[in-house]
């Protein structure tokens, strides 16, 4: 994500909504799955949705105890609405050990990662540790994304980007920091995997696919029973189409990642529609690849047009409808789990919108996607997006009003429609199959009824926005 400076400063809410004390994240680790490729586990086989978003930072504070009081907020916030997974930038100034001096690492400040992973930990949340971020050495125009200290007049072993991922004195140096990590926090379990780079494509120069297919098995070799992975700028143009695909299908890059926004600037229509298009479309785009590995929606989030800042509508906001599409669509177009949202404090917290990553848990909640080896698909309808994932045991449909969008509601001020007296037909999904029970679950009042199939048809209930269907074979 771009334009750090114009995050906006929130401070932690209450813990809300809470369905139960979530559990501890145990000793098991987060892998792809060996009967399921397409989703992700634990290594004592444990199904493993990852739920949650991108946490980079804590909030900006008067001291590293105020700093952390605040970061607790958003963590007690997340569990207890069954999230279990954030992403940090290791490379952010609260986090980064090598900060003064280079090759240098500070102790207090992996002290401060060593109790961001207990607090983790203790909720049940893994955490994705994106090691780097910069895009120059030195005289960049993004003051946040540059990193002088690389540079030969600093200290360092490169006299550009393009020698810092060539040349052999910076690989090996890159190399001996990875080294460090893995001395210092080893193979954790709550560690849900180690990401090199955010955006490498995003640098100023050099062949930063060819370094990521040299550092992933150093970072393999290092992080023995943890993921590891490398991502991608946002996917807002064709130009970026050809990247996506070697970087998703390269050896040794665990999941195949995708950011994508609504960015009424991108130059792709599709980021300037709604947003579960955009977001379903990311997911499809990478899986139409085969990558044979789990693909994710690993940021996304709404921004002033070509990145200029958190999105406007976001104010407008407050019942979420951006944040409930990011985290429902790509699940149901075939990702391994929820899209994860980018403002997690201009946004999520600012309007206390916790309570989504409980209504996305309560969908999920009891399934294996890898028992149910899911296909995803589209029905047609008259009036909805018919989103399905058809399993061995379980078929999951997600329905959303066409005519309900960021802009009918957050552009025109138009209250959502409630919609009454419509049918989804699951005839084709279901065939001969005899369900055993259907359920309905409206996300927007967090309730669950009884539904009837009569023949093959579901009738639904009243609802705004978007319904599930649940169906047991």
């Amino acid at each position: 994500m771009r334009n750090l400076a114009a995050l906006l400063l929130i401070m932690p809410v209450a813990w809300t909504r809470a369905q139960s004390t979530p559990p501890k994240a145990g000793d098991a680790y987060v892998c792809v799955s060996p009967r399921d490729a397409r989703y992700l586990e634990l290594t004592d086989a444990t199904p493993y949705i990852p739920i949650g978003l991108n946490m980079i930072s804590p909030p900006e504070a008067a001291s590293e105890e105020e700093a952390f009081r605040g970061l607790e907020g958003w963590l007690d916030s997340l569990a207890a609405n069954g999230g279990n997974y954030i992403r940090v930038w290791l490379s952010n100034p609260f986090w980064s050990v090598e900060h003064e001096k280079f090759g240098v690492y500070d102790e207090e400040r992996a002290r401060r990662i060593d109790r961001l992973l207990a607090l983790c930990r203790v909720r049940g949340i893994r955490v994705k540790m994106t090691i780097e971020h910069f895009r120059s050495i030195g005289g960049g125009r993004q003051k946040w994304a540059d990193n002088p200290l690389w540079n030969v007049a600093h200290g360092g072993p490169a006299r550009s980007i393009a020698d810092f991922f060539e040349g052999a004195a910076s690989r090996a140096a890159f190399q001996r920091k990875l080294a460090w990590y893995g001395e210092r926090f080893g193979s954790r379990p709550e560690v849900y995997g180690w990401e090199l780079w955010n955006e490498v494509n995003a640098v100023t120069g050099g062949d930063y696919l060819a370094w990521t297919e040299a550092m992933l098995p150093v970072l393999h070799r290092i992080f023995p029973r943890n993921l590891c992975m490398q991502s991608l700028g946002s996917f807002d143009s064709p130009e970026v189409r050809d990247d996506y695909q070697r970087h998703s299908t390269m050896a040794g890059n665990d999941l195949a990642q995708v950011h994508r926004y609504l960015d009424l600037g991108a130059k792709l229509e599709v980021c300037k529609g709604p947003v579960d298009i955009l977001a379903a479309d990311a997911v499809r785009e990478l899986l139409g690849y085969k990558p044979g590995r789990p693909v994710l929606l690993a940021e996304s989030g709404a921004v002033e047009p070509s990145h200029s800042g958190p999105s406007r509508y976001y104010r407008r906001d407050q019942e979420g409808i951006i944040l409930h599409d990011i985290l429902f669509a790509p699940f149901f177009a075939g990702a391994a789990g929820t899209g994860q949202i980018w403002h997690w404090d201009a946004y999520v917290a600012r309007n206390n919108l916790w309570y989504h990553f409980g209504r996305f848990r309560e969908v999920v909640r009891g399934i294996d996607p890898p028992a149910e080896a899911f296909e995803p698909s589209m029905l047609p309808h008259e009036r909805l997006r018919v989103y399905v994932l058809s399993g061995r045991h379980t078929v999951l449909v997600w329905c959303r009003d066409t005519h309900d969008t960021w802009e009918s509601e957050l552009e025109r001020g138009e209250k959502p429609e409630h919609l009454r007296g419509r049918n989804v037909d699951l005839g084709s999904v279901l065939q001969d199959a005899r369900p055993a029970s259907v359920r309905i679950y409206d996300p927007w009042r967090n309730h669950w009824s009884k539904g009837k199939l009569r023949h093959r048809q579901v009738a639904l209930p009243e609802f705004t926005r978007s319904i599930v269907i649940r169906v047991t074979r």
